[in-house]
């Protein structure tokens, strides 16, 4: 049983402090991973919040049929699409511009070290919302092929050929902007 697991079971057995335990370890993966679904990396926080809200309050029962980690991104996943589906009913007003610029550089720094990893979040922000999301979850995450298939509700087949797809999407795109690699 892997420790997120544990620590869910023991929140749902009265332990409080194991909740804080899950959020700690698995909130900026989380957040990260919603940032393909939102507009902003605010509104991937609210996700992220979302989604701890709803194992918080509805206590979902985790089957323990995948790792804790794939079964709260397909949770974060489901609320994602929940929200997306509620926001083209209402439109909401724009965030401020320079709040989510400040948060987008935020995570940069706290997650993203290098130059190169730079480029290649700011590079990967302009593929198409799958092929993020394949790349993220595999290579970010270190998700295997059969977990990322869960997770995007997928067949391994079709995360294979995602995955393949964004790859040499994301080729391109980096060798326009100079990026010197030894393998992608």
């Amino acid at each position: 049983m892997d420790s997120g697991a544990n620590s869910y079971r023991r929140f749902l057995e009265g332990d409080r402090n194991s909740f804080t335990e899950l959020v700690a370890e698995y909130w900026d993966g989380l957040t990260l991973y919603l940032t393909g679904f939102a507009e902003s990396f605010s509104e991937a926080e609210e996700l992220a919040e979302e989604t701890f809200l709803k194992l918080y309050t509805d206590k979902p029962k985790f089957s323990g049929k995948s790792t804790f980690k794939t079964w709260l991104f397909s949770v974060g996943r489901y609320t994602a699409y929940n929200y997306i589906r509620k926001r083209r009913k209402i439109q909401q007003a724009p965030i401020d511009e320079f709040y989510h610029i400040s948060d987008r550089e935020d995570i940069e720094k706290n997650h993203i070290q290098s130059d190169d990893r730079r480029l290649l979040h700011r590079t990967m922000e302009k593929l198409p919302p799958d092929y993020r999301q394949v790349l993220y979850l595999v290579y970010f995450e270190n998700f295997s092929n059969t977990e990322t298939a869960v997770i995007m509700k997928k067949s391994e087949r079709q995360v294979r050929n995602l995955l393949y797809r964004a790859k040499g999407a994301l080729k391109k795109l980096l060798e326009k902007e100079g990026f010197e690699y030894e393998e992608l």
